[in-house]
């Protein structure tokens, strides 16, 4: 596989779930639907699972073509950065249900 298509890879998942979670949170923002509460925190279970999964496998194809580690890597870090942004909603999303 081509560097320039694993990064896509990553990058793909990065903006599918940011994007996603964006929909999410500012549709209750805006409408106060709980169904984009509920979508939301679905949301988190299943695409942190299947970033976990994307990820596990650029890690083995990175192990297992060594040429590759390194973009493996860059892609997996991608992905990543949705961890930290992932949290921030959850604790926004928390709140904004609680109130």
């Amino acid at each position: 596989m081509k560097n320039e298509n694993i990064l896509t890879i990553g990058k793909f998942f990065f903006w599918l779930s940011f994007t996603l979670g964006n929909i999410c949170l500012f549709g209750y923002l805006i409408s106060q639907n709980e169904g984009f509460a509920f979508y939301g925190f679905m949301l988190l279970i299943f695409g942190s699972i299947i970033n976990l999964l994307v990820v596990i496998g650029l890690m083995i194809y990175g192990v297992i073509i060594k040429s590759q580690l390194n973009v493996c890597m860059k892609a997996s870090s991608i992905i990543c950065i949705n961890i930290s942004i992932a949290i921030l909603y959850y604790f926004i999303g928390i709140s904004l249900i609680g109130s």
